[in-house]
């Protein structure tokens, strides 16, 4: 509980306003636009191994770095974007996730160009509407499920990297494919009517 009253999930800290604001605002909101998809799905791979703070903390250099996250400007990126983007102290320069990133946009590309929606194919993982939890506490939420096993694998088959299944299940944690919200955070109503 905050200064505010209203309960939350036990991970929204009250020291970090712009983890706050990013639990009340953003986290499990249903989200169906490419480039929101899209930068989730890099930024949630850019996690891997660290806080979610760290990358949330970053997230306007990512933006500013990543052309917006707009896949088809990352997807033309070549060395020297690749050299700028390990010398860019706004992002994390970690050389396997920039070049994952630019590789995934390349895939993301692909997988339109084969003439599937990735909105839509993500989306797939969850029939197309956001599951709705009911986890009394956190503890309780897994890191991994059969959807995001399923959605790691196929990714994986069509060559994106830094997509495995806790990396997934965050992800759909974050786009709103699943409401993980506890019951008793005061959020857990308003997305489940988003969706």
């Amino acid at each position: 509980m905050t200064e505010d009253r209203r309960p939350r999930c036990h991970w929204a800290s009250e020291n970090d306003p712009a983890y706050l604001a990013y639990h009340d605002d953003e986290w499990g909101v249903p989200l169906r636009e490419e480039r929101q998809l899209f930068e989730l799905l890099i930024l949630e791979g850019a996690q891997a191994g660290l806080s979610w703070s760290a990358i949330l903390h970053r997230r306007d250099g990512y933006r500013r770095a990543f052309a917006g996250f707009d896949p088809r400007r990352v997807a033309a990126f070549g060395p020297d974007d690749e050299a700028r983007l390990l010398a860019d102290t706004g992002i994390i320069r970690n050389r396997a996730k920039v070049a994952a990133a630019i590789g995934n946009a390349r895939v993301w590309l692909a997988l339109r160009e084969a003439g599937t929606d990735p909105v839509d194919h993500l989306w797939s993982f969850v029939s197309g509407r956001p599951t709705q939890n009911a986890w009394p506490e956190t503890g309780e939420i897994p890191s991994q499920t059969d959807a995001s096993k399923a959605m790691s694998a196929d990714l994986r088959a069509r060559g994106f990297r830094f997509v495995g299944p806790t990396i997934c299940y965050a992800f759909m944690q974050s786009a709103g494919l699943v409401n993980d919200h506890v019951v008793t955070c005061f959020r857990h109503a308003e997305v489940a009517a988003l969706g």
